[in-house]
Formats: C-alpha cells, sequence, structure tokens
C-alpha cells in the first residue's frame, strides 16, 4: 500500500443560520409567552371549529352519496383532509387518526364504499359531539384500528 493522503474534512456554511441568526440565544421569551397565551384564549373556539368541519364533512358525504363523480369524491377527501390536519390543534387526535384513515381510503380507492365511507364519518360524527378527546381510550383505540384494517383490505384487493 502506498502513502494515503490525509483526510481532511470540511464544515460548510449554515447560511440559514447565518440569515436567520444565532443559535436561538435571542429568543423573545415575552413574545413567546404571548403567542401561548393567545392559542390558550382560541382554545374556547376549537370546538365550534371543529363543529363546522364535521358538517362540512358530512355535507360533502350527502354531495358524493348523490352523485358518486370525481369532483364530489375530490370534495370529501378535502373535508376529511382539514379534518386530518386541525384535529390535533383542535385536541382530538382520534379523530385525527379516524379522518387519515378515511382520507387513506379515499386516496387509493377512487370507487371507495360509501358503507366504509359512512363508518369513518359517523365515528368521527360521535366523537366530536361527545367531545371524545382521549386517544388512549379503548374503544375509541378499537374502533379506529378496526376502521384502519377495513381500508387495509379495501386497498389490498
Amino acid at each position: 500500500m502506498g502513502k494515503q493522503l490525509p483526510i481532511e474534512i470540511f464544515t460548510p456554511p449554515n447560511m440559514l443560520k447565518a440569515k436567520v441568526g444565532g443559535s436561538g440565544v435571542g429568543l423573545d421569551m415575552a413574545a413567546l409567552k404571548r403567542a401561548e397565551a393567545a392559542v390558550e384564549t382560541l382554545k374556547v373556539e376549537f370546538e365550534g371549529w371543529m363543529n363546522t368541519d364535521v358538517d362540512n364533512l358530512v355535507a360533502a358525504r350527502e354531495t358524493y352519496a348523490e352523485s358518486q363523480n370525481e369532483a364530489s369524491l375530490d370534495a370529501l377527501y378535502r373535508a376529511s383532509h382539514d379534518i386530518k390536519g386541525q384535529a390535533i390543534t383542535f385536541e382530538h387526535p382520534v379523530v385525527a387518526r379516524m379522518a387519515s384513515s378515511l382520507c387513506r381510503l379515499i386516496d387509493g380507492n377512487k370507487n371507495a364504499p360509501l358503507l366504509i365511507i359512512d363508518a369513518h364519518i359517523n365515528a368521527i360524527r360521535v366523537l366530536v359531539k361527545q367531545n371524545v378527546k382521549d386517544a388512549a381510550d379503548p374503544t375509541t383505540s378499537a374502533v379506529a384500528k378496526e376502521l384502519e384494517a377495513r381500508v387495509t383490505e379495501i386497498l389490498s384487493t
């Protein structure tokens, strides 16, 4: 073996850090506290917003049931995707899980069975109406797991 060249290690400059500045040392804790307080005041609105999202989902389902076409399925997907994205913020983790399963069903099967769509929507409606937020609840976990299993089964055929 011949003479080995020395290894040279270099670290490229972190341009984003240079533009943004520092490592967060200058973080304004007062601004952070104000933001947290603002979120706390908005929490009273979460229930109403969640109910509106569920109403939109139900309306999209009704439209899809009447006219099963690409446009109505897209509207149903958007409504379920909105819930999927917002339910965690609105402190409904199981609702987010069920909406995610519904999105997966619609995204993977353009002829999604209305029966399974209805099962997802009815479960979401009940959880929101009853204000169930406990992701560890055995009943809601079992329902979510069963819905996910049916979606997996449908998508695998």
